[in-house]
């Protein structure tokens, strides 16, 4: 098994998506997904700038803590997907987000899914988890789409945008990702 140390910025595909790392020429499309108001209810805590958005990408986490995935399909990028790691516990916390008018598609599920194989491959995790506010109805589905197991709703857990909301935590172990994969591949085979 690699060392998370050796796991530099990779790209994966997928049948519809390349997932890359980003570079600094994405602001734009980074701004326009995450200033978008619906988009950015649940995908961040309050507003952002374009320079916000440039500074992040002129000095990223290093990969090995954070790898965060562009999200492209046919040279557009439509949303990203990140791993933060907790390589202590070896575990990562699953986060993505799709521009609205890609909204529907799948996207989520697809990129979600070649992440936390990935995650599980190079970075040898014990789980992966993610949260969501549970009005959140899509991002649930896309956690149940990959087999994560609800584990926790924490009620009034977070304020956003002056708002006391819940969380709900969903978590994908190690062999129910290896069990989830095998069947995966039986369907696909």
């Amino acid at each position: 098994m690699p060392s998370p140390m050796d796991s530099g910025p990779t790209e994966l595909q997928t049948s519809r998506l390349l997932l890359r790392p980003f570079r600094c020429e994405d602001a734009d499309d980074v701004f326009a997904i995450y200033s978008d108001e619906e988009v950015a209810y649940y995908a961040v805590p309050g507003s952002i700038t374009r320079d916000d958005v440039e500074r992040s990408l002129a000095s990223p986490e290093p990969w090995h803590d954070r790898p965060h995935f562009a999200a492209v399909c046919g040279g557009r990028l439509v949303g990203d997907v990140v791993l933060e790691i907790e390589q202590h516990d070896r575990i990562a916390n699953l986060g993505y987000a799709i521009a609205r008018d890609h909204w529907g598609k799948g996207f989520p599920t697809e990129a979600a899914r070649a992440v936390v194989d990935y995650g599980f491959q190079a970075f040898d995790l014990a789980k992966t988890y993610t949260r969501a506010d549970p009005r959140n109805v899509a991002s649930v589905r896309v956690m149940e789409r990959l087999g994560m197991p609800r584990e926790a709703l924490l009620r009034s857990h977070v304020i956003r945008r002056g708002e006391r909301c819940d969380r709900v935590y969903f978590g994908l172990l190690r062999d129910e990702w290896l069990r989830y994969r095998a069947s995966v591949e039986t369907m696909s085979g």
